[in-house]
């Protein structure tokens, strides 16, 4: 393979690659988990929450390439399996289907998860003076934070 010189350290591209990979795995996580409230959403909100749904896991269905291309554009392989994605993530997973009261929570506690780890990326993107990643980084965190808010509002 040849060598990378894109004006980044090594060093600083594992560190800022080791957070992207707990970035993906955490919205890969998310998205799984909100679609999965999609197909088993039930209640008086089902259709308003079964919409809103779809459109949360399909913007995290396309925020995965991106961040998943950066790792590899700094030169390191993306976690591709569940198992990989397991270790890494800070997100639980459901033993059952929640109410769907408690999926809004549960997306809130999620989006907020992704939120906290998209942050603890900054350092190490500031550190290598990576404003690619940390323009990712910035967007990432404005869809979350919008995300979360607005789930909030639901719950009241």
């Amino acid at each position: 393979m040849m060598k990378i010189d894109i004006g980044i350290q090594e060093a600083d591209r594992q560190a800022i690659s080791d957070g992207l990979k707990r970035l993906l795995a955490d919205t890969y996580v998310l998205y799984l988990k909100t679609h999965g409230y999609h197909w088993n959403v039930t209640g008086p909100m089902f259709e308003s929450l079964h919409n809103s749904f779809m459109t949360q896991y399909t913007e995290l269905w396309n925020a995965i390439d991106p961040i998943a291309e950066r790792i590899r554009s700094l030169g390191f392989f993306a976690p591709g399996t569940y198992s990989e994605l397991g270790k890494l993530t800070s997100i639980k997973e459901d033993s059952s289907v929640p109410a769907a009261t408690d999926m809004l929570k549960n997306l809130v506690e999620g989006h907020e998860s992704v939120i906290r780890t998209a942050r603890s990326v900054f350092a190490a993107a500031e550190k290598g003076s990576d404003q690619a990643t940390m323009d990712l980084l910035t967007q990432r965190l404005d869809v979350h934070e919008k995300t979360a808010w607005m789930i909030r509002a639901v719950l009241g």
